[in-house]
């Protein structure tokens, strides 16, 4: 049984916020969920909302227990990208992107 949560438009980089689901891929539900809960980066907290979601719902909906729970995995996708200027010397305009990720959790049951 595959169990998903999904999380659309956080407010990060998908670049930074990959290095946190490659730490949390293939291992248990609770251990991952450790790995989220004890690093200090700003994507860890943020993928760690979507973890939560996605044990809630394999509790809540199929009635799997959390123990027994496999995070098959765990994707980091673009989203849209916010675009802003900033001016710039002789008046010309600098261009800046504030990117924006989708998260994919995956759980499964051993």
């Amino acid at each position: 049984m595959e169990v998903r949560a999904i999380t659309k438009h956080v407010r990060i980089s998908p670049e930074k916020a990959r290095h946190v689901s490659r730490l949390i891929q293939g291992k248990s539900a609770l251990e991952a969920l450790a790995i989220v809960d004890l690093s200090p980066r700003k994507g860890a907290r943020l993928l760690g909302e979507t973890l939560r979601s996605a044990i809630a719902n394999a509790e809540n909906n199929f009635d799997l227990n959390r123990d027994s729970l496999v995070v098959k995995t765990a994707m980091i996708g673009p989203g849209p990208t916010m675009k802003r200027w900033q001016p710039k010397a002789r008046g010309s305009a600098g261009r800046i992107r504030k990117r924006t990720s989708n998260f994919t959790i995956v759980l499964t049951d051993k």
